[in-house]
Protein backbone atom coordinates (compact mmCIF):
# COMPACT_ATOMS: atom_id res chain seq x y z
CA UNK A 1 0.00 0.00 0.00
CA UNK A 2 1.30 3.45 -0.94
CA UNK A 3 0.22 6.46 1.17
CA UNK A 4 1.20 10.10 0.70
CA UNK A 5 0.93 12.45 3.68
CA UNK A 6 0.38 16.12 2.83
CA UNK A 7 0.62 18.64 5.67
CA UNK A 8 1.66 22.18 6.53
CA UNK A 9 4.36 21.08 8.97
CA UNK A 10 6.46 18.11 10.04
CA UNK A 11 8.98 18.02 12.87
CA UNK A 12 11.87 18.63 12.93
CA UNK A 13 11.74 20.62 9.68
CA UNK A 14 8.80 22.85 10.56
CA UNK A 15 6.74 22.80 13.73
CA UNK A 16 4.21 25.14 15.30
CA UNK A 17 2.45 22.59 17.51
CA UNK A 18 1.24 19.03 17.80
CA UNK A 19 0.53 18.67 14.08
CA UNK A 20 4.26 18.90 13.37
CA UNK A 21 5.02 16.19 15.92
CA UNK A 22 2.40 13.86 14.44
CA UNK A 23 3.60 14.25 10.84
CA UNK A 24 7.18 13.78 12.02
CA UNK A 25 6.46 10.46 13.69
CA UNK A 26 3.28 8.68 12.50
CA UNK A 27 4.63 8.01 8.96
CA UNK A 28 7.62 6.21 10.51
CA UNK A 29 5.32 3.93 12.48
CA UNK A 30 3.27 3.20 9.35
CA UNK A 31 6.45 2.46 7.43
CA UNK A 32 7.34 -0.17 10.02
CA UNK A 33 4.03 -1.87 9.17
CA UNK A 34 5.18 -2.22 5.57
CA UNK A 35 3.33 0.79 4.13
CA UNK A 36 5.16 2.81 1.47
CA UNK A 37 4.85 6.31 2.94
CA UNK A 38 5.96 9.69 1.56
CA UNK A 39 5.46 13.10 3.17
CA UNK A 40 4.87 16.39 1.33
CA UNK A 41 5.44 19.71 3.14
CA UNK A 42 6.58 23.15 1.98
CA UNK A 43 10.27 24.01 2.04
CA UNK A 44 10.23 26.78 4.60
CA UNK A 45 13.13 29.11 5.31
CA UNK A 46 14.75 26.78 7.84
CA UNK A 47 15.08 23.88 5.38
CA UNK A 48 18.23 24.00 3.18
CA UNK A 49 17.62 24.69 -0.50
CA UNK A 50 20.66 22.51 -1.28
CA UNK A 51 18.77 19.24 -0.72
CA UNK A 52 18.70 16.83 -3.70
CA UNK A 53 16.20 17.87 -6.35
CA UNK A 54 13.69 15.30 -7.61
CA UNK A 55 12.55 17.51 -10.43
CA UNK A 56 10.76 20.67 -11.50
CA UNK A 57 7.12 21.17 -12.36
CA UNK A 58 5.24 23.91 -14.17
CA UNK A 59 1.93 24.38 -12.37
CA UNK A 60 -1.02 26.38 -13.62
CA UNK A 61 -1.74 28.38 -10.47
CA UNK A 62 -4.98 29.85 -11.80
CA UNK A 63 -3.73 33.21 -13.04
CA UNK A 64 -0.21 32.22 -14.11
CA UNK A 65 2.20 29.33 -14.67
CA UNK A 66 4.44 28.78 -11.66
CA UNK A 67 7.68 26.82 -11.75
CA UNK A 68 8.23 24.78 -8.60
CA UNK A 69 10.98 22.38 -7.57
CA UNK A 70 10.58 19.26 -5.45
CA UNK A 71 13.48 18.58 -3.08
CA UNK A 72 13.94 15.39 -1.08
CA UNK A 73 15.01 14.61 2.46
CA UNK A 74 14.05 11.96 5.02
CA UNK A 75 12.39 11.92 8.40
CA UNK A 76 15.11 11.47 11.04
CA UNK A 77 16.03 7.91 11.98
CA UNK A 78 14.04 6.51 9.07
CA UNK A 79 13.91 6.00 5.33
CA UNK A 80 10.59 7.81 5.00
CA UNK A 81 11.05 10.35 2.17
CA UNK A 82 10.02 13.96 2.69
CA UNK A 83 9.30 15.86 -0.51
CA UNK A 84 9.71 19.60 0.01
CA UNK A 85 7.69 21.90 -2.24
CA UNK A 86 10.22 24.62 -3.07
CA UNK A 87 8.50 27.82 -4.11
CA UNK A 88 10.13 30.76 -2.28
CA UNK A 89 7.45 33.39 -3.03
CA UNK A 90 5.03 31.39 -0.87
CA UNK A 91 7.19 29.60 1.68
CA UNK A 92 10.50 31.44 2.12
CA UNK A 93 9.17 33.46 5.05
CA UNK A 94 9.86 33.94 8.74
CA UNK A 95 6.79 31.97 9.84
CA UNK A 96 4.75 28.96 8.83
CA UNK A 97 1.28 30.51 9.07
CA UNK A 98 2.08 34.12 9.86
CA UNK A 99 4.17 36.44 11.99
CA UNK A 100 3.32 37.79 15.40
CA UNK A 101 -0.40 37.58 15.94
CA UNK A 102 -1.24 37.92 12.22
CA UNK A 103 -1.76 35.19 9.63
CA UNK A 104 -0.35 35.73 6.17
CA UNK A 105 -3.19 37.15 4.03
CA UNK A 106 -2.45 34.75 1.16
CA UNK A 107 -2.60 31.56 3.24
CA UNK A 108 -5.43 30.12 1.17
CA UNK A 109 -3.34 30.48 -2.00
CA UNK A 110 -0.18 29.16 -0.32
CA UNK A 111 -1.74 25.99 1.01
CA UNK A 112 -4.00 25.33 -1.97
CA UNK A 113 -0.81 25.43 -4.05
CA UNK A 114 0.74 22.83 -1.73
CA UNK A 115 -2.26 20.55 -2.39
CA UNK A 116 -2.07 21.11 -6.12
CA UNK A 117 1.68 20.43 -6.32
CA UNK A 118 1.45 17.30 -4.12
CA UNK A 119 -1.23 15.85 -6.37
CA UNK A 120 0.64 16.59 -9.60
CA UNK A 121 4.10 15.64 -8.30
CA UNK A 122 2.86 12.31 -6.94
CA UNK A 123 1.67 11.43 -10.42
CA UNK A 124 4.72 12.86 -12.22
CA UNK A 125 7.58 11.55 -10.07
CA UNK A 126 6.30 8.12 -9.12
CA UNK A 127 3.23 5.99 -9.13
CA UNK A 128 0.10 7.62 -7.77
CA UNK A 129 -0.62 6.47 -4.20
CA UNK A 130 -3.74 4.56 -3.30
CA UNK A 131 -4.36 7.06 -0.49
CA UNK A 132 -3.55 10.69 0.21
CA UNK A 133 -3.67 11.38 3.94
CA UNK A 134 -4.31 15.10 4.45
CA UNK A 135 -4.29 17.10 7.66
CA UNK A 136 -6.38 20.07 8.83
CA UNK A 137 -7.72 22.81 6.59
CA UNK A 138 -4.34 23.56 5.02
CA UNK A 139 -4.44 20.40 2.90
CA UNK A 140 -8.18 19.71 2.90
CA UNK A 141 -8.47 20.96 -0.70
CA UNK A 142 -6.39 18.11 -2.08
CA UNK A 143 -9.44 15.94 -2.86
CA UNK A 144 -10.70 18.78 -5.04
CA UNK A 145 -7.44 18.89 -7.01
CA UNK A 146 -7.56 15.12 -7.51
CA UNK A 147 -10.97 15.58 -9.12
CA UNK A 148 -9.73 18.57 -11.11
CA UNK A 149 -6.87 16.53 -12.62
CA UNK A 150 -8.89 13.31 -12.92
CA UNK A 151 -6.49 11.41 -10.64
CA UNK A 152 -7.76 8.16 -9.14
CA UNK A 153 -6.81 8.08 -5.45
CA UNK A 154 -8.66 7.99 -2.14
CA UNK A 155 -8.30 10.59 0.61
CA UNK A 156 -8.34 10.41 4.40
CA UNK A 157 -8.67 13.72 6.26
CA UNK A 158 -7.47 14.05 9.86
CA UNK A 159 -8.86 16.96 11.87
CA UNK A 160 -6.24 17.88 14.45
CA UNK A 161 -8.03 20.99 15.70
CA UNK A 162 -11.51 21.96 14.50
CA UNK A 163 -11.01 25.51 15.75
CA UNK A 164 -8.89 26.22 12.65
CA UNK A 165 -11.13 25.88 9.59
CA UNK A 166 -9.74 28.05 6.80
CA UNK A 167 -12.55 30.53 6.14
CA UNK A 168 -11.81 33.03 3.35
CA UNK A 169 -13.95 35.54 1.41
CA UNK A 170 -15.44 34.34 -1.85
CA UNK A 171 -13.15 36.49 -4.01
CA UNK A 172 -10.01 34.86 -2.53
CA UNK A 173 -10.99 31.52 -4.10
CA UNK A 174 -11.09 32.80 -7.68
CA UNK A 175 -7.34 32.36 -8.25
CA UNK A 176 -7.16 28.66 -7.25
CA UNK A 177 -7.93 27.35 -10.73
CA UNK A 178 -10.84 25.19 -9.57
CA UNK A 179 -14.26 25.06 -11.20
CA UNK A 180 -17.27 26.57 -9.48
CA UNK A 181 -18.72 23.08 -8.98
CA UNK A 182 -15.67 22.06 -6.97
CA UNK A 183 -15.50 25.35 -5.06
CA UNK A 184 -19.12 24.88 -4.04
CA UNK A 185 -17.92 22.05 -1.77
CA UNK A 186 -16.35 24.77 0.39
CA UNK A 187 -19.72 26.50 0.72
CA UNK A 188 -21.77 28.86 -1.40
CA UNK A 189 -21.99 31.97 0.75
CA UNK A 190 -19.81 35.07 0.79
CA UNK A 191 -17.27 33.15 2.88
CA UNK A 192 -16.05 29.67 2.02
CA UNK A 193 -14.38 27.08 4.24
CA UNK A 194 -11.44 24.89 3.19
CA UNK A 195 -12.02 22.36 5.96
CA UNK A 196 -15.65 21.97 4.91
CA UNK A 197 -14.52 21.00 1.41
CA UNK A 198 -12.34 18.27 2.86
CA UNK A 199 -15.01 16.99 5.22
CA UNK A 200 -17.56 16.52 2.45
CA UNK A 201 -15.15 15.11 -0.15
CA UNK A 202 -12.68 12.83 1.69
CA UNK A 203 -13.50 9.12 1.77
CA UNK A 204 -12.81 8.90 5.52
CA UNK A 205 -12.39 11.30 8.42
CA UNK A 206 -10.34 10.86 11.55
CA UNK A 207 -9.58 13.00 14.54
CA UNK A 208 -6.97 12.69 17.24
CA UNK A 209 -8.83 11.16 20.18
CA UNK A 210 -12.07 9.25 20.74
CA UNK A 211 -13.48 11.87 23.12
CA UNK A 212 -12.73 14.70 20.69
CA UNK A 213 -14.56 12.80 17.93
CA UNK A 214 -17.68 12.81 20.11
CA UNK A 215 -17.18 16.46 21.11
CA UNK A 216 -17.05 17.75 17.54
CA UNK A 217 -20.22 15.86 16.67
CA UNK A 218 -21.93 17.59 19.61
CA UNK A 219 -20.47 21.01 18.83
CA UNK A 220 -19.04 21.35 15.35
CA UNK A 221 -18.09 25.03 15.68
CA UNK A 222 -20.25 25.94 12.70
CA UNK A 223 -19.60 22.74 10.75
CA UNK A 224 -22.16 20.70 12.70
CA UNK A 225 -24.32 19.75 9.73
CA UNK A 226 -21.54 18.39 7.51
CA UNK A 227 -19.79 16.61 10.39
CA UNK A 228 -22.94 14.85 11.53
CA UNK A 229 -23.68 13.86 7.95
CA UNK A 230 -20.30 12.09 7.91
CA UNK A 231 -20.52 10.65 11.45
CA UNK A 232 -20.36 7.08 10.16
CA UNK A 233 -17.06 7.87 8.43
CA UNK A 234 -15.45 9.62 11.44
CA UNK A 235 -13.06 7.73 13.73
CA UNK A 236 -11.26 9.08 16.80
CA UNK A 237 -7.71 7.66 16.98
CA UNK A 238 -5.55 8.71 19.89
CA UNK A 239 -2.18 10.22 18.97
CA UNK A 240 1.06 8.64 20.06
CA UNK A 241 4.49 10.16 20.60
CA UNK A 242 7.93 9.58 19.13
CA UNK A 243 9.39 7.40 21.89
CA UNK A 244 12.88 7.70 20.40
CA UNK A 245 12.80 11.50 20.50
CA UNK A 246 11.13 11.49 23.93
CA UNK A 247 13.11 8.97 25.97
CA UNK A 248 14.48 10.12 29.35
CA UNK A 249 17.09 7.35 29.30
CA UNK A 250 18.68 8.65 26.06
CA UNK A 251 17.57 12.30 25.82
CA UNK A 252 20.55 14.48 24.86
CA UNK A 253 18.65 17.64 25.84
CA UNK A 254 18.69 16.65 29.52
CA UNK A 255 21.33 17.30 32.13
CA UNK A 256 21.12 13.66 33.24
CA UNK A 257 19.35 10.53 31.98
CA UNK A 258 16.96 8.53 34.14
CA UNK A 259 14.30 5.80 34.05
CA UNK A 260 11.42 4.53 36.15
CA UNK A 261 13.89 2.10 37.72
CA UNK A 262 16.22 4.90 38.85
CA UNK A 263 14.80 8.40 39.35
CA UNK A 264 18.02 9.98 40.64
CA UNK A 265 18.56 11.59 37.25
CA UNK A 266 15.14 13.25 37.45
CA UNK A 267 16.09 14.74 40.81
CA UNK A 268 19.30 16.09 39.24
CA UNK A 269 17.34 17.60 36.33
CA UNK A 270 15.06 19.26 38.87
CA UNK A 271 18.03 20.80 40.72
CA UNK A 272 19.64 21.99 37.48
CA UNK A 273 16.35 23.52 36.29
CA UNK A 274 16.12 25.51 39.52
CA UNK A 275 19.75 26.59 39.26
CA UNK A 276 19.50 27.65 35.61
CA UNK A 277 16.29 29.62 36.12
CA UNK A 278 16.98 30.99 39.60
CA UNK A 279 14.09 29.17 41.27
CA UNK A 280 13.99 28.47 44.99
CA UNK A 281 12.64 24.98 44.43
CA UNK A 282 11.40 24.67 48.01
CA UNK A 283 7.91 23.69 46.84
CA UNK A 284 6.71 21.54 43.97
CA UNK A 285 7.64 22.67 40.46
CA UNK A 286 4.72 23.09 38.05
CA UNK A 287 5.58 23.19 34.37
CA UNK A 288 3.47 24.51 31.49
CA UNK A 289 4.70 23.89 27.94
CA UNK A 290 2.65 25.00 24.94
CA UNK A 291 0.99 27.87 23.17
CA UNK A 292 -0.02 30.88 25.24
CA UNK A 293 -3.66 30.95 24.18
CA UNK A 294 -7.10 30.74 25.73
CA UNK A 295 -7.46 27.22 24.34
CA UNK A 296 -4.64 26.15 26.67
CA UNK A 297 -6.34 27.67 29.72
CA UNK A 298 -4.21 30.80 30.04
CA UNK A 299 -7.27 32.81 31.06
CA UNK A 300 -7.67 30.50 34.06
CA UNK A 301 -4.06 31.09 35.00
CA UNK A 302 -4.50 34.86 34.73
CA UNK A 303 -7.59 34.74 36.93
CA UNK A 304 -6.05 32.45 39.52
CA UNK A 305 -2.30 33.14 39.55
CA UNK A 306 -2.21 34.93 42.92
CA UNK A 307 -3.97 31.99 44.56
CA UNK A 308 -1.79 29.44 42.75
CA UNK A 309 1.42 31.12 43.89
CA UNK A 310 0.05 31.39 47.44
CA UNK A 311 0.18 27.58 47.52
CA UNK A 312 3.98 27.78 47.58
CA UNK A 313 4.66 26.35 44.12
CA UNK A 314 7.41 27.14 41.65
CA UNK A 315 6.00 27.77 38.16
CA UNK A 316 7.88 27.49 34.86
CA UNK A 317 6.03 28.41 31.65
CA UNK A 318 7.51 27.81 28.21
CA UNK A 319 5.83 28.91 25.01
CA UNK A 320 4.80 31.64 22.61
CA UNK A 321 1.38 32.95 21.69
CA UNK A 322 -0.85 35.91 22.34
CA UNK A 323 1.00 39.07 23.32
CA UNK A 324 -1.37 39.85 26.21
CA UNK A 325 -0.44 36.63 27.97
CA UNK A 326 3.26 37.18 27.38
CA UNK A 327 3.08 40.65 28.94
CA UNK A 328 1.09 39.32 31.89
CA UNK A 329 3.74 36.69 32.56
CA UNK A 330 6.58 39.21 32.25
CA UNK A 331 4.94 41.30 34.96
CA UNK A 332 4.30 38.19 37.05
CA UNK A 333 8.02 37.33 36.96
CA UNK A 334 8.74 40.63 38.67
CA UNK A 335 6.28 39.84 41.45
CA UNK A 336 7.70 36.35 42.11
CA UNK A 337 11.34 36.63 40.98
CA UNK A 338 12.50 33.37 42.59
CA UNK A 339 9.39 31.31 42.02
CA UNK A 340 8.09 32.04 38.53
CA UNK A 341 9.88 31.95 35.18
CA UNK A 342 8.34 32.60 31.77
CA UNK A 343 10.43 31.44 28.83
CA UNK A 344 8.60 33.18 26.00
CA UNK A 345 10.16 31.23 23.18
CA UNK A 346 9.89 28.03 21.19
CA UNK A 347 12.72 25.72 22.24
CA UNK A 348 12.86 21.95 21.92
CA UNK A 349 15.72 21.78 24.42
CA UNK A 350 13.85 23.73 27.07
CA UNK A 351 10.66 21.77 26.43
CA UNK A 352 12.51 18.57 27.29
CA UNK A 353 14.26 20.16 30.28
CA UNK A 354 11.14 21.73 31.78
CA UNK A 355 9.19 18.49 31.54
CA UNK A 356 12.09 16.48 32.96
CA UNK A 357 12.62 18.90 35.85
CA UNK A 358 8.97 19.47 36.75
CA UNK A 359 7.14 17.61 39.50
CA UNK A 360 3.77 18.27 37.86
CA UNK A 361 2.67 19.41 34.40
CA UNK A 362 -0.30 21.80 34.24
CA UNK A 363 -2.73 21.59 31.27
CA UNK A 364 -5.98 23.38 32.21
CA UNK A 365 -7.23 23.44 28.61
CA UNK A 366 -10.54 24.88 27.53
CA UNK A 367 -10.49 22.25 24.76
CA UNK A 368 -7.76 19.80 23.75
CA UNK A 369 -8.25 17.57 20.68
CA UNK A 370 -5.57 15.17 21.88
CA UNK A 371 -2.63 16.85 23.55
CA UNK A 372 0.87 15.44 23.36
CA UNK A 373 2.49 17.33 26.21
CA UNK A 374 0.69 15.27 28.85
CA UNK A 375 2.05 12.13 27.17
CA UNK A 376 5.59 13.54 27.24
CA UNK A 377 5.05 14.40 30.91
CA UNK A 378 3.89 10.90 31.78
CA UNK A 379 6.89 9.37 30.04
CA UNK A 380 9.23 11.75 31.93
CA UNK A 381 7.64 11.33 35.34
CA UNK A 382 5.97 14.74 35.59
CA UNK A 383 2.49 14.07 36.96
CA UNK A 384 -0.18 15.75 34.76
CA UNK A 385 -2.76 18.13 36.23
CA UNK A 386 -5.40 18.38 33.51
CA UNK A 387 -8.95 19.32 32.75
CA UNK A 388 -11.05 16.34 31.63
CA UNK A 389 -11.62 17.32 28.01
CA UNK A 390 -10.79 15.80 24.63
CA UNK A 391 -7.66 13.68 24.57
CA UNK A 392 -6.78 14.69 28.12
CA UNK A 393 -9.80 12.73 29.31
CA UNK A 394 -8.66 9.75 27.22
CA UNK A 395 -5.07 9.69 28.52
CA UNK A 396 -5.12 10.93 32.13
CA UNK A 397 -7.16 9.32 34.92
CA UNK A 398 -7.30 10.71 38.43
CA UNK A 399 -5.13 9.10 41.09
CA UNK A 400 -8.21 8.69 43.29
CA UNK A 401 -9.38 6.16 40.70
CA UNK A 402 -5.98 4.47 40.54
CA UNK A 403 -4.89 6.66 37.62
CA UNK A 404 -1.81 8.55 36.54
CA UNK A 405 -2.64 12.22 37.22
CA UNK A 406 -4.92 14.79 38.80
CA UNK A 407 -8.08 15.73 36.92
CA UNK A 408 -10.75 18.41 37.21
CA UNK A 409 -13.98 18.84 35.27
CA UNK A 410 -15.21 22.45 35.43
CA UNK A 411 -13.53 25.12 33.36
CA UNK A 412 -13.04 27.52 36.28
CA UNK A 413 -10.04 28.96 38.06
CA UNK A 414 -11.46 27.58 41.32
CA UNK A 415 -11.50 23.98 40.02
CA UNK A 416 -7.96 24.35 38.72
CA UNK A 417 -6.66 25.85 41.97
CA UNK A 418 -8.34 23.18 44.08
CA UNK A 419 -6.64 20.48 42.00
CA UNK A 420 -3.24 22.19 42.21
CA UNK A 421 -3.72 22.43 45.99
CA UNK A 422 -4.36 18.69 46.04
CA UNK A 423 -1.08 18.16 44.17
CA UNK A 424 0.80 20.38 46.63
CA UNK A 425 -0.53 18.42 49.59
CA UNK A 426 0.43 15.18 47.88
CA UNK A 427 3.97 16.45 47.26
CA UNK A 428 4.48 17.56 50.86
CA UNK A 429 2.71 14.73 52.67
CA UNK A 430 2.97 11.59 50.52
CA UNK A 431 6.34 11.46 48.77
CA UNK A 432 6.29 7.69 48.38
CA UNK A 433 2.88 7.90 46.71
CA UNK A 434 4.25 10.59 44.37
CA UNK A 435 7.10 8.28 43.38
CA UNK A 436 4.69 5.43 42.74
CA UNK A 437 2.50 7.64 40.52
CA UNK A 438 5.57 8.84 38.60
CA UNK A 439 6.70 5.28 37.94
CA UNK A 440 3.19 4.23 36.91
CA UNK A 441 3.05 7.01 34.34
CA UNK A 442 6.55 6.32 33.01
CA UNK A 443 5.71 2.68 32.32
CA UNK A 444 2.74 3.45 30.07
CA UNK A 445 2.81 2.72 26.33
CA UNK A 446 2.56 6.03 24.45
CA UNK A 447 4.11 4.85 21.19
CA UNK A 448 2.54 5.00 17.74
CA UNK A 449 2.49 1.20 17.43
CA UNK A 450 -1.16 0.64 18.35
CA UNK A 451 -2.26 3.90 16.74
CA UNK A 452 -0.59 3.04 13.44
CA UNK A 453 -2.53 -0.22 13.32
CA UNK A 454 -5.77 1.74 13.67
CA UNK A 455 -4.83 4.04 10.79
CA UNK A 456 -3.98 0.99 8.70
CA UNK A 457 -7.48 -0.34 9.42
CA UNK A 458 -8.96 2.97 8.19
CA UNK A 459 -6.90 2.78 4.99
CA UNK A 460 -7.96 -0.81 4.35
CA UNK A 461 -11.60 0.04 4.93
CA UNK A 462 -11.39 2.94 2.46
CA UNK A 463 -9.74 0.80 -0.20
CA UNK A 464 -12.27 -2.00 0.22
CA UNK A 465 -15.19 0.19 -0.76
Amino acid sequence: MRVVFVAAEAAPFAKAGGLGDVIGSLPKALSQLGIDVTVFIPRYRGVPSSLPKLGTLRINGGNEIKEVSILQGFLPRSRVPVHFVDFPPYYERAGIYGEGDRDYPDNLTRFAFLCQVAAVASAEFGRLPEIFHVHDWHTALLPLYLRYYGLEAKTVLTIHNLAFQGWFPREAWASLGLSEDLLALAGQGEWRCALRAGIVSAEALTTVSPTYAQEILSDGLGLDEVLRARAADLVGILNGIDTEEWDPEKDEHLWAPYSHHDLRGKALNRRKLCAELGLRGDGPILGMVGRLTEQKGLDLLVAGLDRVMALGVNLVILGTGEARYGEFLRQAEKRWPQRLRALLEFSETWAHRVIAGADFLLMPSRFEPCGLTQLYALRYGAIPIVRAVGGLRDTVADIEDGGNGLVFEDYTAEAMIETIARAVRLWHEAREKVLAIRRRGMQGDYSWKTTAQKYLAVYERVLSR
